[in-house]
């Protein structure tokens, strides 16, 4: 596998957003993530947008963090907030949610952001288990979905003491 830094502008984060899209509308049965996102949003350093790719060089999975401070939508100062994490059906249960996060974390830590925050939703159980296990804690939630039944805010320290030494072979494996 191999795990490259691209743009959420780029040609196959724009295809994994699409296919990310659909399985929200089925979970959900709405239109997908109304969250306004703008490509910019993910450029270093204020967030980064991983791909990876398999042997072939097919894009299996993605995710991004960007920038968020205090703000009305119930924010905190020095915010990382997790967007678009998605693995698609066939390359599941390979760790793959595991390695994007891990290189998420240490790169908005290393961006200077305190706390990693992220929403999502009911219908995702795989999701939620996934940041539960990886210390991902309940917080306030915050946010277009903020007031949403369905919705489900979860938040992790990133200061330095918690950097995990295991995870610093997956951040080396990004490229671009």
């Amino acid at each position: 596998m191999n795990i490259r830094r691209v743009s959420f502008g780029h040609p196959d984060a724009v295809r994994l957003n699409d296919r990310v899209q659909l399985e929200y509308a089925k979970r959900y049965g709405d239109e997908g993530d109304v969250t306004p996102l703008d490509p910019g949003m993910f450029e270093p350093p204020h967030g980064l947008y991983l791909i990876v790719y398999n042997a072939a060089g097919v894009p299996v999975a993605t995710g991004g963090w960007r920038t968020q401070d205090e703000n009305e939508h119930g924010y905190a100062v020095d915010d990382a907030e997790i967007k678009r994490m998605y693995v698609v059906p066939e390359a599941r249960g390979r760790g793959l949610s595991r390695l994007i996060l891990a290189a998420l974390e240490d790169n908005a830590r290393a961006a200077g952001r305190t706390r990693m925050v992220l929403e999502t939703g009911t219908k995702q159980p795989e999701a939620i288990s996934l940041y539960v296990s990886s210390g991902y804690e309940p917080c306030a939630k915050f946010g277009p979905y903020r007031f949403d039944a369905l919705s489900r805010c979860y938040a992790k320290p990133l200061n330095p003491a918690a950097a995990d030494p295991g995870t610093e072979a997956a951040t080396a494996r990004v490229v671009g």
